[in-house]
């Protein structure tokens, strides 16, 4: 039985915090979600917040997960975070960290997880809250 894309999904983004936890971070948020954007998964691990975005795909598509980011998309991360910060804590002292994970699943199981840290950052972007 084929499953649907919001199914996948969740299916990534569970998978990335098992990871994440495995490595010491503290899951803060999953979907956080303002008008025009949303960030999968918001871990911490002392005072590097990562921010980061998941894309989840089948094994057989020939596009790897992390060419789906594109530069519209890490703008609308990045101004999603800014203001997640800002609602958390204006006085944040925080590193903020924007992450990637590719997740390749076959047959309804994960078959990889590559996880990047600092996938992308503001420079060259026009991002204004």
């Amino acid at each position: 039985m084929k499953r649907t894309a919001t199914e996948i999904g969740r299916m990534g983004e569970s998978a990335v915090c098992r990871y994440l936890m495995q490595q010491g971070y503290t899951i803060r948020k999953r979907n956080y979600r303002i008008r025009g954007g949303e960030i999968d998964i918001i871990a911490q691990k002392g005072e590097i917040l990562a921010f980061v975005e998941v894309k989840t795909r089948y094994v057989s598509e020939t596009v790897s997960p992390l060419e789906w980011l594109l530069p519209q998309q890490q703008a609308r991360i990045i101004r999603t975070a800014m203001v997640y910060c800002a609602e958390q804590n204006p006085d944040w002292t925080w590193q903020p960290r924007y992450d990637a994970a590719a997740v390749i699943i076959d047959r309804g199981k994960i078959v990889s997880v590559e996880y990047v840290e600092n996938a992308f950052d503001a420079s060259g972007l026009d991002v204004i809250i």
